[in-house]
Formats: C-alpha cells, sequence, structure tokens
C-alpha cells in the first residue's frame, strides 16, 4: 500500500486550464553509513515493478572514506550491479561517502558522471548539486554557484524546477528562521521543490511555497523515524495539479505474481490439511482439566518441496506440552505423526498450538498453525413420557445439566450463569435453557418474525448434527420471546459450510422471564430430520448464550464455528 504522507502540493503559476500528461519519478534516499545487505536491491527492484519514467538519488550510494583506488572501484562496479535491474534512466546527486576526496570525485566522474549537472524533462527542469566536500551553504565554490544561477536563469520557463543535493543545510538554517544562500537563490528563479538525504530520516517542510522533502534511509543504518517510516523510498507524480509526493514503506509494492491462483489452492489446502490432530482430548467434565497425549499429522503428501523446520507450540498458562519444539525433516510428498504429551489442570480454555512453516513456492513460505482439539460431552436423557412444554424446568426428567461454559476467545465466561439441559425419547429430542441474570429488566427481546436476528438480541443458540454420515447441521437461535432463527448447514468438499436460510424447522417452544431469569424449553420433532433417537447415540453438538447486558457470549465447545469437528458429544443415556 502507499504511503501518503504528504497533501497535493499546489503551484500558483501553473495555469488551472492546462492539461499535462503527468510526469511520474522515484526517488532512492541514502544507501551507506552502515549499509544493511539486501535492503537497497529489494527497494530497486520494487521501483522497477512501479515503472517510473526515471529515477533519482540523493547521494550516499557506496561506503566512503578509503583512498584505495581499487577498492573505491569495486565499490562502485557493486553499486551499478545493484541498480541494473532498473529499465528506465538513473540520474545520481553525489553525497559525502561518494565524493570524499580528489581520488574518490575522479572516479565518481568515471562511474557516475558529472557531480552537479542539470537536465530536462517534458515540462520539468532538474538540477543536481554537488554538497558532498562542504558543511554548509557559504562553503559552495564560486564557480557551482554561478553555474548555478546561470542555468535557473536560463531554464526559468520551464514549468516546474526541482533540486536535488544531498546534505540538507535547509534544516539547520530556514527550518529555525535563519539566513541560507541556496533557498535565498531557489526563491529568486522560483525553484518549487527540493530533495535532499544525508540523515537517514524522512522529513518535509514547505518554505516561501517551495517544497522541501529529506529523504530517509533505502539501506543505510537507521532507526524507525517517529512516523515509523524506516527504509524506504518515494514516488513523485508532477502534473498540472502540482507536485505530490508519497513516501512508500519498502516491501509495499509486491510483484504481480505474489500469490498465483495455483498457490492460492494450495494454501488453502495446507490450512485445511497441513496440520491435523488425528483425536481430540476429552475435557474431564467434573474437573474440567485434560490429561492425554495428541497426535499431530504433518502432511507434506501435497507440495513439491520437503519440510525441514520445526514444530513450535504456543502453550497458554495452566498448560503444559512435551516436547514443546520438534525438529522435522518431511521430504516432498511424505506424511507424518508426531506424539506429544498435554495436560492441564486449570480451565482447559484457550489451548496450546502447534505452528509450522511450510515452503509452498519458491521463496514462498506459509505459517500453518492448529489449536489442540478438545472434546466435551453433555448428557441426553431418555424420558418415559413426553415433557410438558411450559417453560418452567419443573419435570425431574430435567437431569444433569452442562453448566460450565468459558468465554468465546477462551478462560472464564464474564456473563451471567446459565444451564442446558437435553433429553429425548425416539420422536423427540427435548432442549431447555435456565438464564439467570441479576438485571432481568435489561433484557433485550424485541424479535417476533421467524428468521429474523434473533442473534442480535439476548438468546440462547444450539449447533446440532445428529448424524455425521449425513452431514446436515441445524442452528436454532431462540431469545426470551421464543423467536426461532434457524437455518441448515452442510460443508462442500472444497471445506467451506453452506447455509440454507429458507429451511425451517417444527418447535414447540414456551419461554418465561422470572424476577431473576428466563427460561425456554423446546420439542423438537425428529421426523423433520429423518432420525430416530437411540441409547449410546453420539451426536454432534454446541451451544452457547449471548447477553446483550454484557454484549458477550458463553460458549460450551470453543470454538463455536460451523465446523462439526469442533463440537462436542450429546450422548443418549438412560438413567439406570
Amino acid at each position: 500500500m502507499l504511503s501518503l504522507l504528504l497533501p497535493v502540493l499546489l503551484l500558483a503559476h501553473v495555469p488551472a486550464a492546462l492539461s499535462l500528461t503527468p510526469v511520474r519519478f522515484a526517488v532512492i534516499g541514502d544507501r551507506s553509513s552502515g549499509h544493511v545487505p539486501g535492503i537497497y536491491g529489494r527497494i530497486v527492484r520494487e521501483i522497477e515493478r512501479l515503472k517510473p519514467d526515471f529515477v533519482m538519488t540523493v547521494g550516499d550510494m557506496i561506503e566512503g572514506g578509503i583512498e584505495d583506488s581499487l577498492t573505491i572501484e569495486q565499490l562502485w562496479a557493486d553499486y551499478l550491479e545493484l541498480v541494473e535491474p532498473l529499465s528506465m534512466p538513473i540520474h545520481y546527486a553525489p553525497g559525502n561517502n561518494d565524493i570524499w576526496s580528489d581520488l574518490s570525485e575522479r572516479i565518481y566522474r568515471r562511474y557516475a558522471g558529472e557531480p552537479y549537472y542539470s537536465f530536462t524533462h517534458e515540462f520539468l527542469h532538474f538540477v543536481i548539486l554537488d554538497n558532498s566536500r562542504i558543511s554548509n551553504s557559504t562553503e559552495f565554490s564560486k564557480g557551482q554557484i554561478e553555474w548555478l544561477e546561470a542555468d535557473l536563469k536560463q531554464h526559468q520557463d520551464a514549468l516546474y524546477t526541482l533540486v536535488f543535493f544531498h546534505k540538507p543545510f535547509w534544516n539547520e538554517s530556514i527550518v529555525v528562521d535563519a539566513p541560507d544562500l541556496l533557498h535565498e537563490i531557489f526563491v529568486k528563479y522560483g525553484v518549487d521543490a527540493v530533495f535532499s538525504g544525508h540523515y537517514h530520516q524522512y522529513f518535509s517542510g514547505r518554505y516561501d511555497e517551495i517544497i522541501y522533502t529529506n529523504m530517509g534511509s533505502s539501506g543505510g543504518g537507521t532507526t524507525p523515524s517517529p512516523s515509523g517510516l524506516k527504509y524506504h523510498y518515494a514516488w513523485v507524480t508532477v502534473d498540472e495539479a502540482g507536485i505530490h509526493i508519497a513516501p512508500i514503506h519498502m516491501g509495499s509494492v509486491l510483484p504481480w505474481d505474489i500469490l498465483t491462483a495455483e498457490e492460492r489452492k494450495l494454501c488453502q489446502r495446507l490450512e485445511r490439511e497441513g496440520l491435523t490432530f488425528k483425536e481430540p482430548l476429552p475435557i474431564d467434565e467434573n474437573r474440567q482439566s485434560v490429561d492425554g497425549r495428541a497426535v499431530l499429522v504433518v502432511n507434506n503428501s501435497f507440495l513439491p518441496r520437503p519440510v525441514k523446520q520445526m514444530i513450535k507450540w504456543t502453550i497458554p498458562a495452566g498448560w503444559q506440552v512435551s516436547p514443546e519444539m520438534v525438529e522435522i525433516d518431511l521430504p516432498a510428498g511424505d506424511e507424518a505423526a508426531y506424539t506429544f504429551k498435554l495436560s492441564c489442570a486449570g480451565p482447559p480454555y484457550p489451548v496450546p498450538a502447534a505452528s509450522l512453516e511450510f515452503t509452498y513456492a519458491e521463496n514462498k513460505s506459509i505459517p500453518i498453525s492448529a489449536g489442540v482439539n478438545l472434546i466435551r460431552s453433555a448428557d441426553c436423557m431418555k424420558v418415559s413420557s413426553a415433557i410438558a412444554i411450559d417453560g418452567r424446568v419443573l419435570e425431574p426428567s430435567w437431569k444433569n445439566p452442562a453448566a460450565v461454559l468459558y468465554h468465546p476467545q477462551g478462560g472464564a465466561a464474564t456473563i451471567d450463569p446459565v444451564e442446558f439441559y437435553f433429553a429425548y425419547d425416539e420422536a423427540h429430542l427435548y432442549l431447555a435453557a435456565v438464564c439467570h441474570d441479576g438485571q432481568i429488566d435489561s433484557l433485550i427481546a424485541q424479535t417476533t418474525e421467524q428468521d429474523s436476528p434473533v442473534y442480535l438480541e439476548d438468546c440462547v443458540g444450539y449447533f446440532i448434527e445428529p448424524d455425521p454420515e449425513e452431514g446436515a447441521i441445524y442452528q436454532i437461535y431462540i431469545n426470551p420471546l421464543g423467536t426461532v432463527y434457524d437455518q441448515l448447514i452442510r460443508w462442500n468438499k472444497d471445506g467451506y459450510a453452506q447455509s440454507d436460510r429458507d429451511w425451517n424447522g417444527v418447535y414447540e417452544i414456551q419461554t418465561s422471564i422470572e424476577n431473576s431469569k428466563w427460561t425456554v424449553e423446546i420439542s423438537i420433532p425428529l421426523e423433520q430430520w429423518n432420525v430416530k433417537a437411540k441409547r449410546d447415540d453420539i451426536w454432534r453438538v454446541n451451544f452457547r448464550r449471548k447477553q446483550k447486558r454484557f454484549n458477550d457470549a458463553a460458549d460450551w465447545q470453543v470454538p463455536i464455528d460451523y465446523n462439526p469437528e469442533t463440537f462436542g458429544k450429546l450422548i443418549m443415556r438412560v438413567a439406570p
């Protein structure tokens, strides 16, 4: 993304009706003084992707300060190799690490050209000055100042004039209201913009309608500026509206094929299949603890490159994982299983997660993470006769409620307590929930039309998959008025949920609201689901309560999701 830090800068002398073909160029900052290998080359390649009309530098392109001609020439040869990917012209401005002596100046002229010069491009005039061996504007040679004034005078008909040099003398003069010889000349001859470098930090200002921009580091040693901008370059557009300058963070301009369609499919498959756990670990419902072994399967069967990485774990407080890291060397086209000992004596959520880096293409990789699967069990008790649905939850048939729920992000629930009850006979599933509320008058329940957004109010919700072989998931939300939002969900072969919101279930529902709680009872005829409930059947289920006063929820199995692999067990039991 382009990081535009300067507004559009308008120049009063441009005719309002003028229509120009925009000129676009890039400006590269300093590379030397503790340069970081690889940075400048990356910036050059990004600029090449943008295809500007030409490129400018503000100096310090090599690491100077030496007096060995062969070494200096090698430094310039290395630099020219760095900028070789550019398919457009590049214009250099010398810095103090480019010219520091007569010898270095002679070599500079051979490799980079004249230290100060000018050129015209379309309606723009560019002036490049040499301040590499001086410390303020008064130290410019008489010859360079005379040349500068003559050049600016000769090109006063240019629509815009832009000046480049290395050391930002202006920062120590006009910024603090001190005189500056260069600035006086620029004002006199109508210079529009000035670019400099040297300080390895980006900053800017406008003085007497002249735009001043100091480029930061394009590879030289630096720390992030107060703006957060570190390694960067600038994109400059000049058109009839003015001069537009946008500093760009390195890494913001990506190649067109950063991710191909084929690679995306590989990554999607990796996210589904790259790391999986064979079996979920059961939660002890009495102690809410976990103790067992998890088998992690690393699937590299569909990738053309080996995985030579470390399996690492993110381990929340209260959990223990052994071993915490495992180094693997998995050939292309293969998969392997790794066993870990896990235990948790306290609240089980959030869960530990294993992570591994997969290389899916040349110089392209993706981190894949998989949280340990936990599974809970809830009892669904068989009744000898149909439960009277009156919204009271008074019958002795309601037994063994599930009352320990968790925050959706893990950890203890932050809403008022709730108990969920389950019962069945061969033809019906019975559901009940008792939702305690310390401020019952604050209930939000206004929706009375089926399939309206009940989930935005106080409500309870269920996700039920009676038959994993059939693959139908029923989502049902009920508010304190007994209004239902429901839908049928199935998973397609690509691993995505598809919902049928036109599906409507048949229910018998009653609710009640008392001083400190609201209650719901539901009878669901199983014929509509094409199932019967039998002893020892195991359905997959998850459920939750949403409490609008807290704008929060409590979930039984975390995370709550349409994916039935994240559901717990609803076990059909018969009382002894």
